[in-house]
């Protein structure tokens, strides 16, 4: 299996904004391959909000396969012309909410689950 973390950086003050978008279900959960999606927020950083976006996949092929689908294509299809994805901010001064991203790779080599207590 492996992971696959977007690291967003954000106009500090609009994480839960921005976080809030991940609540609707935008298809992935049908992709071939998905395991499950986590999104967190970075906590005592001051300069900025920072969001990670993890989905698990049991294959590599499996995440690449949703990256070419009409669902990934629709599920980010108004991205820069949404204020929580690059365009301009509420604060009225053109400042982008977004300020960057970085898809990274992790393959995991160990998992471990919470031992179930009777």
């Amino acid at each position: 299996m492996i992971v696959m973390t977007n690291t967003i950086k954000i106009k500090k003050g609009h994480g839960e904004e921005v976080a809030e978008r991940f609540q609707k279900t935008k298809g992935i959960e049908q992709s071939a391959g998905f395991v499950r999606m986590e999104v967190m927020l970075t906590e005592g950083l001051e300069d900025y909000d920072e969001l990670k976006v993890s989905t698990t996949w049991e294959t590599k092929a499996s995440f690449e396969g949703w990256m070419n689908s009409d669902s990934f294509r629709q599920a980010h299809a108004h991205r820069g012309n949404n204020q929580s994805e690059g365009g301009k901010g509420k604060d009225g001064g053109g400042e982008r909410i977004m300020l960057g991203s970085q898809l990274t790779t992790h393959r995991i080599l160990v998992s471990r689950e919470a031992a179930v207590s009777s």
